[in-house]
Parts: structure tokens; sequence; C-alpha cells
């Protein structure tokens, strides 16, 4: 957490460097050429004569975009129109056509049109990509002094469009193909522009790409993740990228429709930057309005800073936030802040001075518990906190912590579930059960001291599951850890047991709602082909006892080619259609389309 924010470790543009942001046709450039009459510019036409020549020797160069100019040249400074004709005539190669020609005789041969034509766009490709000179590129502006028509009808192909996003990755400081991507933007395909670099060259390339991430985001509630970790890496992409984001994500959460998506997806792109080493501690506490309270600031970003708690930091916030006028809940909602009181209060192994231990419960409740809203008829500035639930929340933190610590197996631990189940009920809770169990199960041991059919801290996590739907994907994730972890001390048939049991527990899931994310991750197995296939069939087996049309076309369109899969289900089918596998995939034929 050493690393700061940095120009150097955000790429920024080292000073002195052109500015590539474009905000029209001609503005390309910061000082534009101006023109001359092309007679003046002629003072040695001997040498341009000479010039010209040298030009019109190489080969094809009557094919040159350029041709009409250089004609006109030569013939201002006295050039002779037979040494014209006889240099471009004899250095006429025809590449270009002996190429349609060749595509002609592709496509009379058999090969279809299109792959002919891929062909063709492929090789130019590559050729572009092995000979393209930014400088030179940077040229056909000074040279037309507008936009090339070429250029406009190149950006409506998809193939052409990719070309430029490659070159604008490895050459950034190109002024031509930075407003290209503008023009590219302006046409309405910034959801193509995936490089983050290349967008972030321009604010209004940027802004339009952040805006469909954000869509992404909120239009994707099955793939919530994926959304998310794709705009917090574009976000991240440097420091000008990353406040500029922050500061427009701030402002949006504000709204009273969809602000707290908003908010959860700053503090997302925050634990994101905060996983990549990238201290954004400054940037997070300049943006939340912590200065007014300069004790909290302070003791907090202390904590922050070094990612790690300590106990006089929190006895400041302890004596601000149990005062009577309390700074804002939001310092304290600070997702690495609420992580590190978590990981303290419900890790396996962490010491607390006893002393403190009720100010670390008090902080964790406040944050999760108690809702700070403006009073209704009253001026902004004063607040209304409802603390109705914060005397429960911490007596629940206190017995789920205690229960938590306790050094317990399976068997101890069944005494407990009653309260236990009872204090997950509390959404603070859960996360912290959460953690305790995958500090336990994570342990290479663990499975090896079972000999439960189900352990009881993975039957806490169904229930945990059960009452809170949006810890779903946490419980998931941890599962993969565990259905992918390396059980070598077990032996093979004990091994199959245990993920036949975790695939149980992905099934109860599933039936709680966590649907395509776990089905994604079956069919990831199946594709990967590195899952024993007698594991997929279970999980199959399974999902069709547990389920019943009416089905999603999404469940359909993951789950069918499972089904139909003759290794997978072969052994599963009967005679006639009167087997699971055979009536689902009956069903699902009658009545969705499928690819």
């Amino acid at each position: 957490m050493e690393v700061e924010y940095e120009d150097s470790g955000w790429q920024g543009r080292a000073k002195g460097q052109a500015n590539p942001e474009v905000t029209g046709n001609t503005a390309w450039r910061e000082n534009p050429v101006p023109v001359t009459p092309l007679e003046m510019l002629e003072d040695n036409p001997q040498k341009t004569i000479q010039e010209c020549l040298e030009k019109f020797l190489t080969p094809d160069y009557i094919m040159e975009p350029g041709i009409f100019t250089q004609l006109k040249r030569y013939f201002q400074s006295g050039g002779s129109p037979e040494e014209v004709i006889s240099m471009l005539s004899e250095n006429y190669k025809a590449v270009a056509q002996m190429a349609n020609l060749l595509a002609e005789w592709l496509i009379l041969a058999g090969v279809k049109v299109t792959e002919v034509q891929a062909m063709v766009e492929n090789h130019l490709k590559e050729m572009i990509l092995k000979s393209f000179d930014p400088k030179k590129a940077d040229t056909i502006f000074t040279e037309e002094g507008e936009t090339p028509d070429w250029l406009t009808e190149m950006i409506d192909h998809y193939t052409w469009r990719s070309l430029i996003y490659r070159l604008a990755e490895e050459y950034p400081d190109c002024l031509m193909l930075n407003f290209t991507i503008k023009l590219i933007s302006d046409a309405g395909f910034q959801s193509e522009i995936t490089s983050i670099s290349t967008a972030a060259q321009q604010i209004e390339v940027f802004s339009r790409v952040l805006k469909t991430s954000i869509v992404k985001f909120l239009n994707n509630p099955d793939d919530v993740h994926g959304a998310i970790q794709e705009c917090a890496r574009m976000v991240c992409h440097g420091q000008h990228t990353y406040v500029y984001s922050q500061v427009l994500i701030q402002v949006l959460s504000q709204e009273q429709k969809g602000g707290f998506n908003m908010k959860r997806l700053s503090q997302e792109i925050i634990k994101y930057a905060l996983q990549n080493n990238q201290n954004v501690t400054p940037i997070t506490m300049a943006l939340n309005g912590s200065a007014v309270y300069p004790q909290a600031c302070q003791a907090l970003t202390s904590m922050l800073t070094r990612n790690t708690l300590n106990p006089a930091d929190i006895t400041v916030l302890f004596r601000n936030y149990s005062g009577s006028d309390p700074p804002p809940i939001d310092l304290i909602r600070n997702p690495q802040f609420l992580e590190l009181l978590v990981d303290a209060l419900f890790r396996s192994g962490v010491k607390i001075n006893p002393e403190h231990k009720p100010k670390y419960m008090f902080l964790l409740a406040y944050a999760s518990a108690v809702i700070d809203q403006p009073a209704k008829k009253r001026p902004m500035t004063e607040r209304m906190l409802n603390k109705e639930e914060l005397k429960s929340t911490i007596q629940a933190i206190e017995k789920a912590h205690t229960i938590c610590n306790v050094d317990q197996g399976s068997t101890e631990l069944i005494a407990e579930l009653q309260t236990l189940y009872n204090c997950i009920k509390y959404p603070v809770v859960g996360v912290g059960v959460i953690r305790w169990i995958e500090n336990v199960v994570m342990e290479p041991s663990y499975f090896k001291l079972s000999t439960d059919s189900c352990p009881t801290h993975l039957a806490v996590l169904d229930e945990v599951a059960a009452v809170h739907p949006t810890l779903q994907q946490q419980i998931l994730f941890l599962l993969i850890r565990l259905f992918e972890s390396k059980q070598d001390e077990l032996e093979i048939l004990v091994q199959l047991e245990m993920k036949k049991m975790i695939l149980d527990r992905m099934v109860n899931l599933l039936t709680r709602g966590c649907v395509v994310p776990v089905l994604r991750y079956i069919k990831q197995c199946c594709a990967i082909e590195d899952t024993d296939i007698s594991l997929i069939r279970y999980f199959v087996t399974e999902v069709l006892e547990t389920i019943t049309h009416p089905y999603s076309p999404e469940f359909v369109q993951l789950f069918l080619p499972m089904v139909e899969n003759e290794e997978i289900t072969g052994t599963m089918r009967g005679e006639g259609d009167n087997d699971p596998v055979s009536e689902f995939i009956v069903h699902c034929k009658a009545h969705y389309t499928t690819v």
C-alpha cells in the first residue's frame, strides 16, 4: 500500500508531448500550417523536378493518393510530360490489380466471397501493422487540410476500425490515430473501444466509453461482477481517469433513482484499486467531504494508508461517532475500512485488546445499521439519524464474534447453530460469517479431519445464502475455490465425494436464485475439460431433479447443451422420452428457440 498515484505510475503524458484532444476536423493540430500559393513554394524548379522524378520511379506510384499533387508540382516546374508518362508506365507493377485478379480466380475456384475478402483484409492489416509510420500518418492532414474521404469510409467497416484500435494502442501519440478514434466514437462505435489506453487519450471518447460501461453495469444484474471488473479496470487506468470517473459517479450517486447503485460502483472501484496496490486513499478522502471533520479524517486516513487498524485511531473514531454530533456515516462506510473491521472481528487468530473490542463492534454496527438522511422540512445541513437497529446489531455481532472465535469443531458448533442463525439475519453478520468460514474451510487439513457428509460450516453457508441473496456471489466464489482446491491428502474417491458435496451447495445456490452465475461456472468447467465428467453428470442430475418449467431463455441456453451432451447424459437416458433428460430436451425444443 506504499505505492502512491504518480504520473509515471499512471502512464501519464510527459510534459511537452502533443495534446491529443480533438474538437473538430481541423483542430487536430495546435498550430495549423498557413495555406501558401503553390508557386511561392517552388523556389528551385530543378530540385522540385528531381524530387518528383524520384517519387515517379517508385513502383505503382500512379496509384498513390498524392499523384495529382506531385504531377502539378512537376509540370509547374517545367517537367517533361513524355518523361513522366514513361516513368509512371514503366514502374507500374499493378500489385493492386493482381490482387483483385487473384481474388476473382479464388471465387471462380469455389472459395466463398466472404473468405476471400477476409484473406485480403487480414493480409492488408498485417502489412499496415508492419509498416505503419505515425509521422507519415500525421502528414496526411498536412497535405489534405481536411478529413480525407477514404478515412470516413474506413471507419464504417469493423475490420478497419479494429485496425485503428490496435494502431492507436501501439502509437498513443499519433495525432492522426487519435483524431480517427474520435471520429469512430462520434459515429457511435464507442462500445468497441476496449483498449483503455486508447480511450483515455481524449476526454470525449473516454466519457462515452465510461457511459457505456456504467450502463452495462446497471443493465446486467446477472453478471454484476464482470461488469464491475470491466468498469473498474478502465477507471483505474490512470490518475486522471480515476479522479474524473469518481467525481462523475459521486454526482450520480446523489440521485434518488439509482443513486445507491452508483455508490456501490464507486466502492467496488475503490476495492479494485486497492487490490492492485494503488493507494487511492487521498483521493477518496478528498471526494467524501471528510475535511470538515479533521479528527475523524486524520484517524481514518492513517489506518487506510497503512491498511491496518490501531486502537488509538479506533478510539478517536468511536469518540466522534458516539458523540452528539457525529460525522457523516459515509466516512466510515469505506470498503477498505469495513474489510479491516470484519477481518479483525471474524478472522481466526486476530487478537483484539478486550478493552477496545466494543469500540470495533460499535463502529462496524454503526456503519451497517444506522440510517443517516436529511430530515424532512428542515435545512439540508441538518440530519436525522435512525439508530433503532444499532443496539440489536451490536449484540448480534458480539454473539457471532464469540462463537466464531472459539476453536471448536463441527460437533461443538451444532449446539450454537440456532444462536448463530439468529445473528445471521443481520447482513453484516452474514458477511463476517462468510469470512470466518472461508478462513476455516480453506485450511488444508479441514476435509481430512471432517467425517460429515456435509460439514456444519458449509451448512451455515446455505443459511446465509437463503437469508441474504446479495451475498450469494461471495458464497459462490468461496465454493469455486474449494471445488478447484488441491486435496492431495485425500483418496481419489473421497475427493470425488467432497466435490459432489460442494456441487450440492452450488445447486442450493441455484435454487435460491443464483442461477446464471452457477451455470456459467459449470459450463466453463465443461469447456476447459479439466473436471471429471462424472461430476458434471452429477450436477446435471441434481438440477434436473430440482427444476421445473417454465424456464428463462438464458437458463435454456446455458443448461440445454450440457443436457444434450451424450458424454454427460448418455447413460441417464432410457427408452422413449419418459426419462428427465429426454423430457427436458423435448420441452426446450418445443417451447424455446435454441442456437
